[in-house]
């Protein structure tokens, strides 16, 4: 199956009066329909800004794009904005991280579903009016008849984030992109937005990237993690693999951070050193060297930056690691493994 989204060589970069920020650097990876792909990283590693990439939502900016982005056989990243604007929330469409923030305050939850659908389809007021109720309804949201109507702070937080979902699926689009859509909200609430995107998935063949730094929320809910830092994308792979054999210093950090349901209460999580960088000053050679526990291991790391090879030749797995492969294995082995 060809794929739906695909990203090539990806870069942004935001010219500052303290410096250019290169927030996301050589980015490439692709999304089929039906298939759902988790990026994950710690805040400020570019995330937000692919996805914004992705909408074509930097073009008139000062942002300098540079890459390739196909979604459904056209490219975005050469397109105009007026051709842009024409996929935006019909090809493809996204859940903002803040449904407060996203959603007007001035105008009713009805209001901006219809407005979106009215964007996109030949439809008079009244039918784009009963769209709203049909998508309000279909999400979850009891009494929709009624709710249509209601302004977003009269909503809850799972139930404003249920309506963002509403509004972004309201004309079907085959490309949806989630941003953190369970931030801030509690374990049960969580659980229902997940089940409800599976769902959804199931009914329309959505491709889905899901954007989070929760790897819980991966493992449940994605196909692939593309794992980023700094802006760089260093681990790329399926779930079983990335998530049972991580090969990212960086991965097994992430990992061995997680409290366990099992195992001893009195050990203590094993935290990742440090702080991200800032991306006007990234460290030269591998950028997470400076938080590396085994950056002795590779002479080249603070000097030369890592290529992205794959582990196996036929597997998608890939990593951006000076370390050879075996001495990779044997660290997991016998030091992260066992904290798993």
């Amino acid at each position: 199956m060809s794929a739906f989204l695909e990203v090539k060589n990806l870069s942004v970069v935001f010219p500052t009066d303290d410096g250019r920020v290169q927030a996301v650097d050589s980015l490439s990876f692709s999304v089929e329909k039906g298939k759902t792909l988790g990026i994950v990283g710690e805040s400020g590693s570019g995330k937000s800004v692919t996805s914004l990439a992705i909408l074509g939502l930097q073009k008139g900016t000062r942002a300098e794009v540079t890459g390739e982005i196909w979604v459904d056989g056209k490219e975005i990243v050469s397109a105009t904005e007026s051709e842009v604007r024409k996929l935006r929330g019909k090809a493809m469409s996204m859940i903002f991280q803040d449904a407060l923030a996203a959603l007007h305050p001035y105008y009713t939850v009805g209001h901006q579903i219809a407005e979106a659908y009215l964007v996109h389809n030949n439809v008079s007021k009244k039918q784009a009016f009963a769209r709203a109720i049909e998508m309000l309804d279909r999400v979850g949201i009891p009494e929709p008849q009624k709710r249509v109507n209601d302004y977003p702070h009269q909503f809850s937080g799972g139930m404003r984030q249920r309506a963002m979902i509403a509004m972004a699926l309201s004309c079907n689009p085959s490309l949806l992109i989630a941003d953190e859509p369970t931030t801030a909200l509690d374990v049960t609430v969580q659980a229902q937005i997940l089940e409800l995107l599976r769902d959804l998935q199931k009914e329309f063949g959505t491709a889905i990237i899901l954007i989070t730094h929760d790897l819980g929320v991966v493992a449940e809910t994605a196909d692939d993690i593309l794992l980023m830092y700094a802006g760089k994308q260093i681990e790329y792979g399926t779930v079983r693999d990335v998530l049972q054999v991580p090969q990212h210093p960086y991965a097994w950090g992430l990992l061995t951070s997680i409290p366990r349901l099992t195992g001893d209460p009195n050990l203590p999580l094993t935290a990742i050193q440090g702080a991200p960088p800032s991306m006007i000053s990234v460290p030269s050679g591998c950028a997470f060297h400076p938080r590396c526990n085994y950056v002795e291991k590779a002479d080249v790391c603070a000097t030369r930056v890592p290529e992205l090879v794959a582990i196996e030749s036929g597997k998608s797995h890939s990593v951006r690691c000076h370390m050879d492969s075996e001495l990779r294995q044997r660290i997991f082995s016998t030091q992260v493994k066992p904290q798993l």
